[in-house]
C-alpha cells in the first residue's frame, strides 16, 4: 500500500527553522516528482515547491524562495523541506505529495496522485 508519512511538525518563533520530512512506503520515490504543499486556516491549499526525479530541478512559491529548500534522498525513500526564517504567515498544515504521470515539476495540486496526512507548522512568538 502506497503511503507517505510526514514528520517534523512543531511550534517555532518567527525567524526560526524547521525541517519537514516525508517518508514513502509501499513504493519507491525515484520515478516520482515530489511536491510540498500547505493549507492555512480559511485558505486554499497552495503549492510551495517541487523537485524533479533527479533532484536537479526545483520550483518554489515566490514567498518561499530564499527561505525554503526542497530535497530528496531516493536511497532513503524520503523527501525534505528545510524551512528557514519562518514567518507567522507560514503557519499552516503542510503536506507532501508525489506525481508520476505528469513528467515535469508542478506546484498545482491537481497533478499529484498521492498525499501525506499533513502536519501542523505554527510560527508564533
Amino acid at each position: 500500500q502506497l503511503q507517505l508519512v510526514e514528520s517534523g511538525e512543531g511550534l517555532v518563533q518567527p525567524g526560526g527553522s524547521l525541517r519537514l520530512s516525508c517518508t514513502a512506503s509501499g513504493f519507491t520515490i525515484e520515478n516520482y516528482y515530489i511536491g510540498w504543499f500547505r493549507q492555512a486556516p480559511g485558505k486554499e491549499r497552495e503549492g510551495i515547491s517541487c523537485v524533479s526525479t533527479s533532484g536537479r530541478k526545483t520550483t518554489y512559491l515566490d514567498s518561499a524562495k530564499g527561505r525554503f529548500t526542497i530535497s530528496r534522498d531516493n536511497a532513503k525513500n524520503t523527501m525534505y523541506l528545510q524551512m528557514n526564517n519562518l514567518k507567522p504567515e507560514d503557519t499552516a498544515i503542510y503536506y507532501c505529495a508525489v506525481n508520476e504521470g505528469l513528467g515535469y515539476c508542478s506546484t498545482a495540486a491537481e497533478f499529484y496522485e498521492s498525499w501525506g496526512q499533513g502536519i501542523q507548522v505554527t510560527v508564533s512568538s
